[in-house]
């Protein structure tokens, strides 16, 4: 046992890079995109720290060019479902044990590992696998899984802060264990980051994790999990099955030693997890902790007093980065008569400038969408758009699938404030716009609030203080993250604790002790130094 105080200091968020021609970051990614392009790798499950191969063999390619080879995985049955709980509850115990500050060095070398040795492996899989640009990667697997990875043992400290007043006689302490059980981590295509800190959050907490990646993001996972291999983490305590939910689910959800989910995706699939796990909830040993964030109809809302140059570029940044499929994209705009016929020219004026194709062609904005699938669900909005009367398409509302899942960047408006296309949630490259009257600001702030079922995130934009609060107070519950005067996207971890709640998820906020707490059961102890030897109290003393 280690006897001291061991102590974490502050942490600082991880410096973006800036890939500038000439720079020896974009020298050195561009040599990692090559390597892996000319090296197709065969990925396995890894459970109880070993590669596991299911012959059932899936091709991974960039999601821009398709006729590009990236490897192949194997994809996990229910079998390797089965090793993974298996393997996670043996690793448990001795995981669990471990002194807290020895599962924090673990994070904090992978961290040093990423930003370092790691960065361009990992941010050249996720340019490749889900068609980031460059710089889209960096902020996102390199720098945001660098900042959870240094930030969470930080705040898993204040976690175990939390400790009971005590009194002369009484000493009380609080006792954050693991929960019992494993956790199913779940994770998305569209940021690495969040894939890296969903298994490895439980984990820090003494947790062991059966983690199911994305299908369309195998790559970087599978660099995840070397990363953590090589930094020390022991056999068993995260397991990797990349294979379909509808498969890998049904035996984790259904497994009586399941302690907590940890999801971040779809409203839908959330909902369907939520149902199977309550749908007979004695079967658990526990409880389970369900923690969840999933979609959003994030909204831009301006108001007449907001300045031009600004709104423009966070409009374009906001809804086009990563082809819309960042889950704080904008996606919907309310823009006051007054301002709409200047913004409308300058906007698009600007998307005409967009450039569209190959990321490893460091000119590119955008990429293409992530498969099929979302290919085929954006392009049934875009033609709803051009067939709607209500509708107009301003820009865009071309695509084409032959050397990629290409949707050019759109911009609809719409005449209906609860239509289709501003309501439901699209994730793909699709800004609608809602022309209101400047001086019914008031009353469009209450439509912004009750359009959307989501509540993840809204910007407002005026210069006008009165507007800015007026507004924040209006949609105080439309999103977990607000912001004022800026896109409602790119959250950093310690700064802008993510999450949001009514169809958005629990707003446990990742990055922070609210989501590491999630992961813990208290126990509380009482200690007392001269206990009572006699039953009877002096009240009952003779009259």
């Amino acid at each position: 046992m280690f006897n001291g105080l061991f102590h974490i200091r502050e942490p600082k968020n991880e410096p973006v890079l800036g890939y500038e021609p000439g720079s020896t970051e974009r020298a050195a990614l561009k040599r990692e995109l090559e390597r892996m392009l000319a090296n197709p790798i065969e990925v396995p499950c890894i459970i109880g720290g070993r590669e596991v191969t299911t012959g059932d063999l899936v091709e991974m390619r960039p999601p821009h060019a398709l006729r590009q080879s990236l490897g192949r995985y194997h994809r996990a049955s229910a079998v390797e479902a089965e090793l993974a709980i298996a393997a996670a509850n043996e690793a448990k115990g001795a995981w669990s044990e471990m002194d807290w500050s020895a599962r924090a060095t673990v994070l904090h070398k992978a961290a040093e590992l990423l930003a370092g040795k790691y960065r361009y492996t990992l941010n050249a899989a996720t340019m490749l696998n889900t068609s980031k640009t460059c710089h889209q990667a960096e902020i996102d697997s390199a720098c945001e899984l660098i900042d959870f990875w240094r930030f969470n043992p930080y705040f898993m400290t204040q976690v175990y802060d939390d400790q009971p007043l005590s009194t002369q006689q009484v000493i009380n302490y609080m006792e954050h264990r693991p929960l019992e059980g494993f956790v199913f981590a779940v994770s998305p295509f569209n940021f690495a980051s969040i894939a890296g800190n969903l298994p490895t959050a439980p984990a820090l907490m003494g947790n062991a994790v059966v983690w199911k990646p994305s299908s369309t993001a195998i790559l970087p996972a599978y660099y995840i999990m070397q990363v953590l291999k090589e930094a020390g983490l022991p056999d068993g305590v995260i397991n990797l099955v990349p294979g379909p939910g509808p498969v890998i689910g049904p035996p984790v959800l259904n497994h009586t030693d399941l302690g907590g989910v940890h999801f971040t995706g779809s409203t839908q699939v959330f909902s369907t997890i939520w149902l199977t796990v309550g749908s007979d909830i004695r079967k658990y040993i526990s409880y389970p902790r369900i923690v969840g964030e999933t979609g959003g109809k994030n909204f831009v809302f301006v108001h007449e007093s907001a300045d031009l140059d600004v709104l423009t570029a966070a409009l374009v940044r906001g809804a086009f980065e990563y082809q819309g499929q960042k889950c704080s994209a904008a996606s919907r705009a309310y823009i006051p008569d007054s301002l709409w016929p200047q913004l409308r020219q300058r906007m698009l004026d600007e998307i005409g400038t967009i450039r569209m194709g190959d990321t490893c062609d460091f000119r590119n904005f955008m990429g293409a969408v992530i498969d099929q699938s979302a290919f085929k669900s954006i392009t049934q909005y875009l033609e709803f758009a051009k067939s709607d009367p209500n509708l107009d398409v301003l820009c865009g509302g071309g695509y084409e699938d032959r050397e990629g899942y290409f949707i050019e960047p759109t911009v609809v408006e719409s005449r209906d404030p609860r239509s289709k296309l501003m309501s439901e949630e699209i994730f793909g490259p699709v800004l609608t716009v809602y022309v209101y009257p400047a001086k019914r600001y008031e009353e469009t702030l209450e439509l912004c609030d009750t359009t959307s079922p989501y509540a993840l995130t809204g910007a407002i934009f005026a210069r006008d203080r009165f507007a800015i609060v007026q507004a924040t107070r209006a949609l105080r519950n439309a999103a977990g993250n607000f912001y004022i005067n800026d896109k409602p996207t790119g959250a950093v971890v310690g700064q802008q604790p993510f999450g949001g709640s009514r169809a958005s998820g629990t707003n446990d906020k990742a990055g922070t002790w609210l989501n590491l707490e999630r992961w813990v059961s208290p126990r509380s102890i009482k200690e007392t130094y001269l206990p009572a030897s006699d039953y009877r109290y002096p009240f009952m003393d003779g009259e």
